[in-house]
């Protein structure tokens, strides 16, 4: 390793200036620093050709999750199971209500793959079917709850005093009210006015999104608030204030979206926790009429028949074993990812 300074005297009063030059390196040193390079972006798991580059936090969030492997092959079992639901009637044109009284109760074979029930309907197509209304009640109860709790958590985290007293206060008299009996109380009274107005399908369907996503709504509340406390004294928030900012304009460009990341994994629990709610309620008989054939619905209608079909239950348990076994997977995965405190 080799280096020089030129040091260069001026006239004026014995004033003097120095130039210093980068030390030049030889290419021994060039490699040791080279492998250093190389270890270290190995060590920190990114991509040789990233060192040096400017990586969107985005980009970084994904590196990070495909390195948790389970949460990593779940998605892509989600997508698969997704795709499944979404074109699977379109492919299998066996229709949902069809009835084979000669396959009556039939195991899995070549004609129904996943077996019949008790009238010789398919149960693959009324799985497909089904699945989507599974899938549809889960992802709308969580917008409802996930939409509800980010506004009152960043309002009572904004606010002070009385407000975040009282909104915390709602918050928490709705955690301490025992849902499930509720959950029952509510569909038997609101079913039958909301089924004349919307229809039977929509309306169940409305009644269970409401139900199910209005007692979902105070932990993501909560969260919220928390991470609004510890953002709101946060140095780029201040500076933003300083620079006249109003409070809206804090909350939307700077506070909310560095708070999305615990909202992000809480919306995944609440789908499995929706679909969960949605398929105890179709079990219990106060959730889709006998002819919407919900994953819950043909675990309810396949409960008198465990010893003679296993089939007709096993796998609606299985398709909802395994839809929330993934979500519960990627959850912790956009934990992870989304935590920079995390080392992965």
């Amino acid at each position: 390793m080799a280096g020089s300074i030129r040091e260069s005297a001026t006239g004026d009063a014995g004033a003097g200036t120095a130039t210093v030059r980068a030390p030049q390196l030889d290419e021994g040193a060039r490699g040791v620093v080279g492998v250093a390079v190389h270890r270290t972006a190995e060590m920190a798991g990114a991509p040789l050709g990233l060192v040096g580059k400017s990586v969107s936090p985005w980009a970084e969030a994904w590196r990070r999750f495909k390195r948790h492997r389970l949460a990593y092959w779940s998605l892509w079992i989600l997508a698969a199971l997704v795709l499944a639901v979404l074109l699977g009637p379109l492919l299998y044109k066996v229709g949902i209500n069809d009835i084979d009284f000669k396959a009556r109760l039939a195991g899995p074979s070549l004609t129904h793959p996943l077996g019949t029930d008790d009238l010789g309907r398919d149960l693959l197509a009324r799985m497909l079917y089904g699945g989507r209304i599974s899938l549809a009640v889960g992802l709308s109860a969580m917008l409802m709850a996930i939409t509800v709790g980010v506004i009152i958590g960043a309002v009572a985290g904004t606010a002070r005093g009385w407000v975040d007293a009282a909104l915390m206060w709602v918050t928490d008299l709705f955690l301490s009210l025992p849902q499930l009996p509720l959950l029952l109380l509510l569909i038997f009274l609101f079913r039958e006015p909301l089924k004349q107005v919307f229809g039977i399908e929509v309306g169940i369907f409305v009644l269970i999104v409401l139900v199910i996503g209005g007692f979902r709504w105070m932990p993501v509340a909560r969260l919220v608030r928390a991470q609004f406390f510890s953002l709101r004294e946060k140095e780029f928030v201040e500076a933003a204030r300083a620079l006249g900012a109003s409070t809206s304009r804090q909350v939307v460009r700077h506070i909310l979206p560095n708070s999305l990341g615990p909202v992000i994994v809480a919306a995944t629990i609440d789908v499995a926790a929706a679909i969960i709610a949605e398929s105890t309620l179709s079990f219990l008989g106060l959730g889709f009429p006998p002819d919407i054939p919900t994953w819950g619905r043909i675990l309810f209608d396949a409960r008198d028949y465990m010893d003679l079909a296993m089939h007709w239950a096993m796998f609606p348990g299985l398709a909802i074993f395994v839809t929330v076994l993934t979500i519960n997977f990627i959850g912790d995965g956009l934990r992870d990812a989304l935590d920079p405190r995390k080392v992965m």
